[in-house]
C-alpha cells in the first residue's frame, strides 16, 4: 500500500436505512454456520471425502504448527521446523548473473534498473516451466512492484532531480517475470529467454470496449489503441490460460492538475499527486497539458509470462478504477468470471462474466476472451442477501441523458457508473479469494477510519456527488464505525454458480485486538489476533491465508500497540479461527502468495522494508529502521521475494 493516497473520493452515501449493529457475524453465528456449512458440504463430491471426514481435515489443520509470536524483530519468524531465504530482491537481476548487479549505494542507472527486479514486490503468481508442465522445481514468476521509494532508489533521494531519476523510478515499477530453479542452496534466478520486465515505459495495447475512445486518444496516440506502461501494480490473478492479470491501482498519485474536473476528482487526481514529479520530466502526467493520459490507467492487464514478445494488453472490459485483485474463477457451463476491488474507502466490488466460454482443451481460443462480457457491482442488503448489478449501457440509468454515452464510457467511467446504480460502499474492499472447491468467495476490507463520520446529507439524492466530503453511515456489512482494523466478508453465489446475479453474504471475521479495552476494537475469531487484513488467498488445498498491512505510522501504536510488525496467518474457514504463521521485518507489508504445485514450497513477498511514516526514506540513513534482507552487507533495505519449505521436506501444513 502506498500511505500517500490515503484519501476517499465518493461522496455519493448509501441511501437505504439501515440498522447499525456490532458485528452481523457474533449477532447472528447460527446464520455464519449454516452458510460455510452448506457450502462447504458442495466441494464434497469433487474431493471424493465424505462430510464428517472433511470436517475432520478441516478442523485441525491448524493444529500442525505452532503460532508464531507476535514481533518486534527485524527479521521473518516462521513456526519451528520451516525456513525461509530470500529469492530476489529489488535490485538483482532478472537474468541472474548475466545482468547487471545490484549497486548498494544505489548508482545503478535507469538503464541497469530496467534490467533488474523492480521495487515493492506485490501480488505475484507461480507458472510452472516448462508451459504444461506441472514442474515444481522450474518455474517463472511473474512479480508486481507497486511503487517506488526515491529516498532509496536514489544515492542522493530526490535533489537534483532529473529526467534520469524519473526514468529510473519508471523503471522500478510494473512486473517482473523471472525464471527460478530450485537448487541445493535454494531457490535461485536463472537466465531465460522469457525473463523480461514490463514497466512504466513498455508499450501496452489497450483491448476491449474503450480502445480508440475519444476519451483515450492523445497526442502521442491519436487512435487510443496503444500506452507506454503500467503503474503503481498491486494484486494480481491468473487465468487458466496460463497469462497474468495484474492491477493498476494507486495511479491518480502519478498525475497533477491545478484545475482537477469533476472526472479526476472522483479518482483522486489532484495538484499535488503523491510527490513523484514525474511530471516535471514526463509531460504526459501532466494532466493539464494532456488530460487523456490518466484515462489510460486504472485497469486490468494480461501479460503471457511464457511469451516475451507478447504485447500486453489492458482489458478495458473490466472496468477502471483502483484495482486491486482480479480473482478469476469458472462457471460450470464454462464461463470465466473475475472478482474485483476498488481499494479505496467508500468503494465497491466487481466482477465481470465473459460472454464467451474456456474451453481447456483449446486455450488459445481464450486469447481475447476477457473483452467481451457483462461487468457487475455489488450491493449488500441488511439480511445477508445481495445482488449483482449489471453497468451495461442503457440499463439502470446509464444512459447519455446522465454521461454515458456507451459501454466504453462506462468502462472509462466505472465509479461514477456504480455510483449511480446504488451500490454499497465498502471499507475499502482489497485481495479475493475463492475457495478451490466450494467457489465461496472472500474478500478484505482493510479499514475505513471515517466510516460513519461524515456529513450524509450534502449529497444529492439522486446519487450523484457533491464536492461536499462525506462518509456513509454504517451497515451490517460495515458494521463498525470508525472501522480501524478491518473485516472479512464472503458469499456464496446463488446455486453456486459464480455468474449468478444474486449471493448470499456474511462476515467471516472482525479484524482486533481483544486485550484493548475498546469493544469495537475487539476481533471476532477464536485464535490470533490481527488488524489491516490485506493480502488474500487460497493454496490448493482450500488453506486460507491472511496477510496484513497496518500503516507503518501505526505499527505498536494506538489501535495497534500490540502489532509492531505485519504477519501472515492461516484460517479455518469454518470456525472462523486464526492462527499466526509467520511475521515480517520492521516495517514491511506482508503480500503476494504463490506455491509449488507439489505444495512444498511457498512464495511470499516482503514489501517496503524499512519504511518510515513519511513514505520516503532519509537518503543519508537508509537503514534507520530496517537492514532486511542484507544486514551489515548492505547499505539500504529491499523488498523481497522469499521462499517458505519445510525442514523434513514435507507438504506445507501437512
Amino acid at each position: 500500500m502506498n500511505e500517500f493516497d490515503d484519501i476517499y473520493t465518493n461522496t455519493r452515501f448509501d441511501r437505504e436505512r439501515h440498522q447499525h449493529m456490532d458485528a452481523l457475524a457474533l449477532k447472528s453465528p447460527k446464520r455464519r454456520f449454516m452458510l460455510s456449512a452448506s457450502v462447504s458440504m458442495v466441494g464434497l463430491t469433487a474431493m471424493g471425502l465424505p462430510a464428517a471426514a472433511l470436517s475432520r481435515e478441516r478442523k485441525t489443520i491448524l493444529s500442525v504448527f505452532n503460532n508464531v509470536p507476535l514481533s518486534k524483530l527485524d527479521t521473518i519468524t516462521v513456526p519451528k521446523g520451516y525456513s525461509w531465504h530470500v529469492v530476489n530482491a529489488w535490485g538483482d537481476a532478472i537474468q541472474g548473473a548475466q545482468g547487471p548487479v545490484f549497486k548498494h549505494d544505489a548508482s545503478n542507472t535507469a538503464a541497469d534498473q530496467a534490467l533488474q527486479s523492480g521495487m515493492h514486490h506485490d501480488g505475484m503468481s507461480l507458472f510452472p516451466y516448462p508451459k504444461g508442465s506441472q514442474s515444481s522445481t522450474n518455474a517463472l514468476l511473474a512479480i508486481n512492484h507497486e511503487y517506488t521509494d526515491d529516498g532509496l532508489l536514489h544515492s542522493d533521494g530526490m535533489a537534483n532531480w532529473s529526467a534520469e531519476k524519473v526514468r529510473k523510478s519508471q523503471a522500478a515499477h510494473g512486473v517482473s517475470v523471472q525464471l527460478v530453479r530450485k537448487t541445493a542452496d535454494g531457490w535461485k534466478t536463472q537466465p531465460s529467454i522469457e525473463a523480461r520486465r514490463v514497466t512504466a515505459f513498455t508499450p501496452i495495447e489497450i483491448s476491449g470496449p474503450a480502445r480508440g475512445h475519444v476519451l483515450m486518444k492523445t497526442a502521442a496516440d491519436a487512435d487510443g489503441v496503444r500506452v507506454l506502461g503500467t503503474l503503481n501494480n498491486c494484486a494480481n490473478g491468473e487465468t487458466p490460460w496460463g497469462t497474468y492479470l495484474t492491477c493498476e491501482e494507486n495511479f491518480n498519485g502519478y498525475f497533477v492538475t491545478t484545475t482537477p474536473t469533476a472526472e479526476e476528482k472522483r479518482y483522486g487526481i489532484n495538484d499535488k499527486g503523491f510527490g513523484y514529479r514525474w511530471h516535471e520530466h514526463d509531460a504526459r502526467f501532466n494532466s493539464a497539458l494532456h488530460p487523456n493520459e490518466a484515462n489510460r490507467f486504472g485497469w486490468v492487464v494480461e501479460i503471457d509470462p511464457y511469451n516475451a514478445d507478447a504485447v500486453p494488453k489492458k482489458r478495458t472490459a473490466l472496468g477502471r478504477f483502483k484495482h486491486e485483485g482480479a480473482m478469476v474463477t469458472q462457471s460450470s457451463d464454462g464461463k470465466i468470471v473475475v472478482y474485483m476491488g476498488d481499494d479505496e474507502r467508500n468503494e465497491y466490488i466487481y466482477k465481470f462474466v465473459t460472454k464467451n466460454i474456456h474451453d481447456p482443451k483449446q486455450p488459445a481460443r481464450s486469447v481475447d476472451i476477457l473483452d467481451e462480457g457483462t461487468l457487475y457491482v455489488a450491493k449488500f442488503s441488511k439480511d445477508g442477501k445481495g445482488e449483482w448489478l449489471p453497468l451495461v449501457h442503457g440499463r439502470n440509468g446509464l444512459t447519455a441523458e446522465n454521461g454515458f454515452a456507451s459501454q466504453a464510457d462506462i468502462c472509462i467511467k466505472t465509479r461514477q457508473a456504480a455510483d449511480r446504480v446504488g451500490a454499497t460502499m465498502m471499507d475499502r474492499p482489497e485481495w479475493l479469494a475463492v475457495h478451490p472447491t466450494s467457489k465461496q468467495v472472500y474478500v478484505t476490507l482493510t479499514n475505513n477510519s471515517r466510516r460513519g463520520t461524515g456529513t450524509e446529507s450534502a449529497n444529492k439524492t439522486d446519487g450523484t456527488t457533491t464536492a461536499a466530503t462525506t462518509n456513509p453511515r454504517t451497515d451490517d456489512a460495515n458494521p463498525r464505525k470508525d472501522n480501524a482494523m478491518g473485516h472479512i466478508i464472503r458469499w456464496s453465489e446463488f446455486a453456486n454458480n459464480p455468474t449468478a446475479t444474486l449471493f448470499d453474504w456474511d462476515i467471516f471475521v472482525l479484524g482486533g485486538d481483544r486485550n484493548l479495552a475498546d469493544n469495537n476494537k475487539h476481533n471476532s475469531n477464536k485464535g490470533d489476533v490481527f488488524g489491516a487484513p490485506d493480502g488474500l488467498w487460497f493454496d490448493p488445498a482450500g488453506n486460507l491465508w491472511v496477510q496484513t498491512d497496518i500503516s507503518t505510522s501505526t505499527l505498536g501504536k494506538g489501535d495497534y500497540v500490540n502489532m509492531a510488525t505485519n504477519m501472515m496467518l492461516v484460517a479455518d474457514t469454518e470456525t472462523g479461527e486464526l492462527k499466526r504463521f509467520l511475521t515480517g521485518p520492521l516495517g514491511c507489508e506482508i503480500t503476494g502468495a504463490a506455491m509449488t504445485p507439489d505444495r512444498k514450497t511457498m512464495f511470499i513477498n516482503v514489501q517496503h522494508p524499512g519504511e518510515s511514516p513519511s513514505e520516503r526514506a532519509d537518503p543519508a540513513n537508509p537503514k534507520a529502521i530496517s537492514s532486511f534482507p542484507d544486514g551489515d552487507k548492505g547499505q539500504r533495505p529491499r523488498s523481497a521475494t522469499v521462499a517458505i519449505t519445510r525442514d523434513d521436506g514435507k507438504v506445507i501444513l501437512s
